[in-house]
């Protein structure tokens, strides 16, 4: 005989809530903390939100891993093709705009702020998206030699760099995140402690983009916990210091120098201006080549 559809808890008995427990985002995929840890994530009120996944060192070093075998790939696509992919993220962002407008209100921010902010991080991604295939035209140059050579110089990707992102959930992460990313280089980013989940819903835009597994990695925790980890990480190339605070940003540069890291420093809230190319030169490398003329 079937099972009645009013079978289980009594009516009229309290119902037991579903708590969600956000994960991390390394490789394409949603892993849980190796850890197995979580903390709370409470709203501007301190009224329970969610669960986020309090990364581990092992997470950090598996980030670090995946971004560097998406390397390769993601530096040696044309340049056109990161600028499609970067604005096809654009349109899903579009898209879920609601979904991020209520995660900023959640964060403390008026209605209204919310969504200029949502807007703002949309245009500010679709601005990075177009420099892709531009860059190298303004970064790179044809020197003036003497002698019967051609001299050429042209940019190129560090390879895999650790942002701190700042504590603006949307906007400051979409403003440190897209100009590592538009010059070919892959990334481990260390989200918002107390608002992660405007990033995490950023994560399930870039897995359901053609954005390639691992050229983004994103982890949620303490920052002191996992910054000295990628600052000191022999196979990161660069760090962005964006989110740090400066009276935190001396120890995290002096192991930075432990593999001579491109060291990006705090600068306030600089990123809460105009966009500028700026962040993007700062982690690429210039590369000169010399061919003598007639050959």
């Amino acid at each position: 005989m079937p099972a009645s559809p009013r079978s289980g808890p009594r009516s009229g008995a309290p119902r037991l809530a579903v708590r969600k427990t956000y994960k991390l985002f390394i490789a394409g995929a949603f892993p849980r903390s190796e850890s197995g840890r979580s903390y709370v994530v409470n709203d501007a009120k301190g009224a329970f939100l969610a669960y986020a996944a309090h990364a581990s060192r092992k997470d950090a070093r598996d980030a670090v891993t995946a971004a560097r075998k998406a390397f390769a790939g993601w530096a040696g696509r044309a340049a056109y093709n990161r600028g499609q992919i970067l604005y096809r993220i654009a349109e899903m962002l579009e898209g879920r705009r609601a979904q991020f407008i209520d995660e900023l209100r959640a964060a403390g921010l008026a209605k209204t702020a919310a969504a200029g902010e949502v807007e703002a991080a949309i245009d500010r991604w679709v601005w990075y998206a177009g420099w892709a295939d531009k860059l190298t035209t303004v970064a790179g140059s044809a020197n003036p030699i003497s002698g019967p050579f051609f001299n050429v110089s042209t940019p190129e990707p560090t390879g895999v760099v650790a942002v701190i992102a700042p504590d603006s959930p949307l906007l400051g992460l979409v403003s440190v995140l897209a100009p590592v990313i538009v010059t070919g280089n892959t990334c481990v980013v260390i989200a918002s402690e107390p608002a992660p989940l405007p990033a995490i819903t950023l994560a399930e835009v870039l897995a359901t983009s053609d954005l390639p597994g691992g050229v983004v990695n994103i982890l949620t925790g303490h920052r002191e916990e996992l910054a000295p980890i990628l600052a000191s990480h022999m196979d990161v190339n660069a760090l962005d210091l964006a989110g740090t605070p400066t009276d935190q940003a001396g120890p995290l540069q002096e192991a930075a120098a432990g593999n001579l890291k491109r060291v990006l420093p705090p600068t306030g809230d600089e990123w809460t201006t105009d966009p500028a190319t700026t962040r993007m030169t700062a982690f690429l490398e210039t590369k000169t080549v010399w061919h003598p003329i007639g050959m």
